[in-house]
């Protein structure tokens, strides 16, 4: 295999510090479908150059966002749900540049406000008033206290009188 002009046949030692990778992870990939590295006469596994461009479009797709599933389904050309997993993405991110442009918004005001206690601020008060409705659903989306989920809607309770 060649890369940039020069022959390719790396161990997995090698192709994992390539990458700044464990071994295990390399394994992990294989295991999980996304990598089939090439074996020597051994059986040890041997990574080429079409290795190297996996391990290259994995770790920019999980830099990306995408999960192992998600690239898994990138990588195989016969995946009918191809464009599916891709515009989901999509959304995905949209929805969270929406969330940074806001995040944004609200900490350029705090650093501009004149008031140090930005709770003072009734301009302020606008970044917080979907938490304070109880409209903002984002919290309990993605905080995982104490190793679960937090419920969207409170458990019921049994008060005695």
């Amino acid at each position: 295999m060649k890369s940039s002009g020069i022959e390719m046949d790396e161990s997995i030692g090698e192709a994992a510090a390539r990458f700044g990778l464990d071994t295990h992870v390399l394994r992990h990939w294989e295991a999980e479908g996304l990598l089939h590295p090439g074996r020597d006469a051994a059986g040890r596994r041997r990574y080429g150059h079409g290795a190297a461009v996996r391990i290259a479009v994995i770790l920019r797709n999980k830099a990306a966002g995408l999960s192992l599933e998600q690239i898994r389904v990138l990588l195989d050309e016969d995946a009918p749900d191809r464009h599916r997993v891709l515009e989901a993405h999509i959304a995905e991110l949209d929805r969270r540049a929406a969330e940074i442009a806001q995040a944004r918004a609200m900490t350029e005001h705090a650093l501009r406000c004149r008031a140090h206690d930005i709770t003072a601020c009734p301009r302020f008060r606008g970044h917080v008033d979907d938490v304070l409705s109880g409209e903002a659903h984002w919290l309990l989306d993605r905080t995982h206290p104490m190793g679960g989920p937090v419920p969207t809607s409170p458990p019921a309770t049994t008060r005695a009188n």
